[in-house]
């Protein structure tokens, strides 16, 4: 399925392996958050098998501890601009602070990476 945006919100997180589920829950919500400001697609996922030799791990990126599973997520946007109007809406929104507030209890956001990608191969 080939998506129609230029630009993507990329974030790599570890989360406690036990808090998996209510951090699920969570990010359900702000999945919806970010489509309803203009993602084209929000996505989420639980690392599943992190045993490349041939190159650094998500794990090790992450930093995760043995009791930790890492979150690979990306929302896609129209391009730049796009994206950077609906992150102006989602951070004034007030459910993503009440959403903020839960999470801060589930993982640590200073180990959470961010990085805006501006696509240059689609298929």
């Amino acid at each position: 399925m080939k998506i129609p945006g230029t630009y993507v919100d990329g974030f790599l997180l570890p989360v406690p392996t036990a808090r998996l589920e209510d951090y699920r829950k969570i990010a359900e919500q702000a999945g919806a958050i970010w489509l309803e400001h203009g993602a084209l697609q929000y996505t989420e996922c639980a690392i599943d098998d992190s045993g490349a030799e041939f190159c650094r791990s998500f794990v090790e990126t992450a930093a995760a501890k043995e009791d930790e599973t890492v979150i690979f997520a990306w929302a896609v946007f129209a391009d730049r601009a796009a994206r950077d109007a609906a992150n102006a809406a989602i951070m004034a929104d007030e459910r993503l602070t009440s959403l903020c507030g839960e999470s801060g209890q589930i993982f640590d956001s200073k180990r959470m990476s961010f990085g805006g990608f501006k696509t240059i191969v689609s298929h």
